[in-house]
């Protein structure tokens, strides 16, 4: 978290527009922390996006498209990599942010095979608010130990390799 995933993802979809593509942006619908039909940075940066319970509502969905983009990819369903390749496959250029991994250090959701089949694949950092190092993990600050929640600066900080290992052996 706090890497600018959805800011690149925006800064890619605007860059799309200024070249006159139609553009779609779709994020899960569980994801509502800062707006219902937007995805949202943490610096309040927006674009409209239409929310999807099921990946298999993107198809339909972007068929005027000619750039798609998903935000939080990880909160979607195991078919979005089905999806992603049929819109690709279909001519679209897909774009796609989510994290890779979860607060356990663990691969996150279908984000492994998104990245497989991905094209090009950017990873952005944040910096760790110990040391100051790119900061690889997103790091837990409650003790709820389920998978997916969703959060903010009070839920999760950014840090690096050493300083996640640090804090996992002072919690065993």
């Amino acid at each position: 978290m706090f890497s600018g995933k959805t800011e690149e993802l925006i800064r890619r979809l605007k860059r799309a527009q200024i070249a006159q593509l139609k553009v779609m942006v779709f994020k899960p619908l569980t994801d509502n922390r800062y707006a219902d039909t937007a995805v949202v940075t943490h610096d309040e940066g927006r674009m409209d996006a239409r929310p999807v319970v099921s990946s298999r509502e993107i198809l339909d969905a972007a068929s005027g498209s000619e750039v798609v983009g998903l935000d939080e990819a990880q909160f979607f369903d195991a078919e979005i990599v089905h999806v992603a390749n049929a819109l690709a496959d279909s001519g679209k250029r897909v774009i796609v942010a989510g994290l890779d991994m979860d607060f356990n250090g663990v691969p996150f959701g279908p984000m492994p095979q998104l990245m497989a089949v991905a094209e090009y694949v950017t990873k952005v950092h944040a910096i760790c608010v110990r040391s100051g190092e790119l900061a690889h993990y997103s790091h837990r600050l409650t003790p709820d130990s389920t998978q997916v929640m969703l959060g903010d600066r009070r839920t999760y900080e950014p840090l690096s390799r050493a300083e996640f290992v640090r804090e996992r052996n002072q919690n065993t």
